[in-house]
């Protein structure tokens, strides 16, 4: 599949997201497999989500930056029109 996609929003928020349910995923099969006390499982909570976050940063962070990058390697395409 080739051609020019640019920035989907849609891809976007889907790899996000995904990203962050499987980091969650991973916090939960913790918890299950642990089984620990409360104040253990509150850590492995914070943690996930602290991850999700941090896992939600990272991939909309590359997903970005492979657009902008890529519209900056296109000579003639550009989005400034006050140039």
């Amino acid at each position: 599949m080739s051609g020019d996609r640019g920035l989907s929003l849609g891809r976007l928020a889907l790899f996000s997201l995904g990203a962050a349910v499987a980091v969650l995923g991973l916090a939960v099969l913790v918890l299950t497999v642990l089984r620990p006390g409360p104040g253990v499982g509150l850590a492995i909570v914070g943690v996930g989500i602290v991850g999700a976050v941090a896992a939600m940063g990272i991939v909309s962070k590359r997903i970005v930056g492979r657009a902008v990058q890529d519209s900056e390697d296109q000579p003639g395409k550009s989005d400034d029109t006050t140039h």
